[in-house]
């Protein structure tokens, strides 16, 4: 069995081993966790040969360096726009790349994004909770997060040099910062005043903002009636608006109930791009009608799934790469006169 190490030199907060969630447990009062930018983690494993939701490590705006101790493997990163650097040489994010004994690698904030991906080639050795290495960032159960000086285990490490190199990002998305919304379910509870500013004024993330869920300012939503409700399961993506008439926006490990009305909930493939904003970005609610909504998923899953595809498919080692390219633009007769 190949067996690679890999020593943390630096984990800032909010480092933390994640794979595909744990869904089905929120009747316990567990969420789902998971990586707050789904379709990130998902592209990152995939594109190394990896199962979709394999274990990876998610890398918080606080970084993250380390260094192969033993044995090669190859790894992905994605997510943010991060700097990442192999040794003293700058690495482009989403790319595949080669780590080995002795190697570096360092991933820190860069132009753009909160969250960026590093899946391994191999099987990492992460603790399990309810069959899943997800951390749940509050109570430490999953993965956990990771520290200086913690080694990371790899069995069946692999080099994959027929991936390494860049990842395309996908580009089906929408690149504004216009958070898609179904309104709802209780957005009776609130004033017409406060509903008309949800949806024509601009909101902004606070630093108060972790894998829960971030808190928003902007204009304040007061509510119209009680201020609470009976407690009632929420799910991710949830606005949650409390009595100061502030909104948060519930995340990957929000709470499984809550008895604060929620005026509306960003729809799922639009959370992984609120996630990658940063305290200060500001947004707009854009309200959609709940079979809209629906086709939207149905047309983003389509466009995610050839995507995804897409990337899964190797490049083929730097040989076979070189044998299909046209590395000569012209052709000789092999008669021409060779100087004296």
């Amino acid at each position: 069995m190949t067996q690679a190490s890999l020593k943390v030199r630096f984990a800032g907060p909010l480092v933390t081993f994640q794979d595909g969630g744990r869904p089905g447990q929120m009747r316990f009062g567990v969420s789902a966790s998971g990586p707050m930018d789904r379709l990130a983690a998902t592209a990152a494993n995939v594109a190394l040969g990896n199962a979709p939701g394999a274990t990876l490590i998610e890398v918080s705006m606080g970084g993250l360096v380390l260094e192969c101790t033993e044995g090669a493997l190859s790894v992905a990163v994605t997510g943010g726009d991060f700097t990442v650097e192999h040794g003293s040489a700058a690495v482009p994010c989403w790319s595949i790349l080669a780590l080995e004994q002795g190697d570096s690698l360092s991933i820190r904030p860069g132009k753009s994004g909160s969250w960026a991906y590093l899946a391994l080639a191999g099987e990492v050795a992460a603790e399990s909770w309810l069959g899943s290495s997800a951390t749940h960032s509050t109570s430490g159960f999953g993965g956990g997060a990771l520290s200086a000086g913690q080694v990371i285990e790899v069995d069946e490490a692999r080099l994959r040099e027929d991936r390494h190199g860049a990842i395309a990002r996908p580009d089906f998305l929408p690149e504004d910062r216009q958070m898609r919304v179904v309104l709802g379910p209780q957005d009776r509870h609130f004033t017409a005043a406060a509903l008309a500013a949800f949806r024509s004024e601009p909101f902004a993330l606070t630093n108060a903002f972790d894998r829960m869920g971030v808190r928003l300012s902007g204009p304040e939503l007061p509510s119209a009636g009680a201020l609470s409700i009976p407690s009632e399961p929420i799910t991710r993506g949830a606005v949650q608006v409390a009595g100061d008439g502030v909104p948060t926006v519930l995340l990957a490990d929000h709470q499984t109930t809550g008895g604060y009305p929620k005026i509306a909930t960003v729809i799922g493939d639009d959370i992984g791009r609120l996630s990658q904003l940063r305290a200060g970005d500001k947004l707009r609610f854009a309200p959609v009608e709940a079979a809209q909504a629906v086709r939207i998923a149905r047309e983003t899953a389509e466009a995610r799934a050839a995507y995804l595809a897409a990337i899964a498919v190797p490049k083929g080692t730097l040989s076979q790469r070189l044998m299909r390219a046209n590395l000569i633009s012209g052709a000789i007769s092999g008669e021409e006169a060779v100087p004296d």
